[in-house]
């Protein structure tokens, strides 16, 4: 009896482990991997197109195979905006850049003064200027003092200048050499009784020790209040955003639209399609993760797209908090002129997400996802890669999808996949009562059976 049972017990645990042994063929979707660069360690860049395959918000369902269909160990390095260091912000010194009025140059000539580590002490033109010739054409920045990548600009100035401001951003470390950082946007609007202002600019995350900002136009450039400069750690720079494909939404009632995202995401920005010029909307985006539970608001703001010397000036983005949400809806103030009956498109950013993987048996190796029901695999970084720091990601081999059309793997060859291992499961599941069955019967047959006589 004792024999038995022990028979019994091993085959129940031969059935648990091959049932919990993970192939391909459980996941909805599988993605060749190209590698190269130097191993055994892989940074792959998850795309946003395989990231939605995903079954599970998580990622719990993303695994990494070998040509032999074996797991191999992984970390995900993701980002979350609730906890994501947002910087340090710096108070930063503003000189004037001024030129003659009729100067053909765009970028006034200067002479400075600094100090022995870079610190400005005094800007003045090349030349000197008469009253009434001269015409302010920006700022030059002082940022020698910051020694982290420049992440935001934030601007203050004086009240006579409401309206847009527009402005070309350059960086420098040597006030001779510019580097081209972007355009700039900032206002200050006064609509239906109330303030509506913007003073942040996104810079590119990189160091400098000066900055100059040209306005556009002669005599556009306003006084400046206030210059702040807001800087990361360079041992801890987010992860990119990357923005998804047009979402098509729907409205059921003037000035307000919904829109429904393939799963529950962590958005951090939104962008809204502004069709129609002169287009002014003050917003609100309310959002939740499924159609059971109440809207929460997440944000609200400014959309714009406005014409202004022939050009469209255009904000079409609102920020968020990066609350996890599958569903978005935004109310529009009517005075503005509202968006129209027909919802806009719409799309939706979330932080980039990288798997590293270490390579163990032979490739071509794979990536899987999509199964609603195993649970979380990924090891920790430091568990993973034994002394780890933030500065080795950049230093690790390279994995790349091998097919852009991720979204067509989910085929019918999936669906076979899926059905195939259904049977499995149900057969493994079928053996295992069998043997239930089978040792119940041997018990109770040997307590029926009579003692023996001595």
């Amino acid at each position: 009896m004792s024999r038995m049972l022990n028979l019994g017990w091993l085959a129940l645990g031969v059935v648990m482990v091959a049932g919990a042994q993970e192939k391909p063929a459980d996941f909805a979707t599988r993605v060749p991997l190209a590698v190269s660069g130097n191993g055994p360690w892989y940074r792959l860049d998850l795309p946003l197109s395989a990231q939605l395959q995903a079954r599970q918000t998580d990622l719990s369902d993303l695994r990494v195979f070998n040509a032999a269909g074996e797991p191999q160990a992984y970390a995900l390095a993701r980002e979350s905006a609730q906890i994501r260091d947002d910087g340090k912000l710096h108070e930063v010194k503003w000189f004037p850049l001024y030129n003659a009025a009729d100067a053909s140059e765009r970028a006034p000539n200067v002479r400075v003064q600094s100090t022995t580590n870079g610190t400005l002490v005094e800007v003045q033109p090349s030349s000197q200027l008469e009253a009434g010739e001269e015409v302010l054409r920006g700022w030059l920045l002082d940022a020698s003092a910051i020694k982290a990548p420049l992440q935001q600009l934030i601007l203050d100035w004086t009240s006579e200048r409401d309206g847009f401001q527009r402005f070309s951003i350059e960086a420098s470390d040597d006030l001779q050499h510019w580097q081209p950082w972007g355009e700039g946007q900032v206002a200050r609007l006064t609509f239906s009784d109330e303030r509506i202002e913007q003073h942040e600019v996104s810079l590119p995350g990189q160091s400098a020790r000066y900055l100059r900002l040209l306005w556009e136009s002669p005599n556009s450039a306003p006084v400046l209040t206030s210059a702040q400069l807001k800087s990361s750690d360079p041992r801890n720079l987010p992860l990119p955003l990357v923005w998804s494909p047009t979402l098509a939404g729907s409205s059921t009632r003037a000035g307000e639209y919904t829109w429904q995202l393939p799963m529950g995401l962590n958005v951090e920005r939104v962008q809204i399609e502004l069709k129609q010029p002169n287009s002014l909307a003050p917003v609100t985006l309310a959002g939740r993760r499924d159609s059971s539970l109440p809207w929460q608001t997440l944000s609200s703001g400014l959309l714009y797209r406005l014409t202004q010397n022939s050009q469209d000036v255009v904000q079409n983005e609102v920020p968020l908090s990066g609350q996890t949400v599958q569903q978005l809806k935004m109310t529009v103030d009517e005075r503005g002129g509202g968006l129209g009956e027909q919802a806009p498109d719409l799309k939706y950013a979330v932080r980039a997400t990288q798997v590293i993987f270490l390579a163990r048996g032979e490739g071509p190796y794979s990536l899987a996802l999509g199964n609603s029901g195993v649970k979380t695999a990924n090891l920790p970084l430091t568990t993973l890669i034994p002394d780890f720091k933030p500065q080795m990601l950049a230093t690790l081999g390279k994995a790349t999808v091998q097919s852009e059309a991720v979204a067509t793997q989910t085929s019918t060859a999936t669906t076979a996949a899926a059905t195939e291992t259904n049977w499995k499961k149900i057969g493994l599941w079928a053996v295992l009562l069998l043997s239930v069955v089978f040792l119940g019967a041997m018990a109770f047959s040997l307590l029926r059976k009579p003692p023996a006589n001595t």
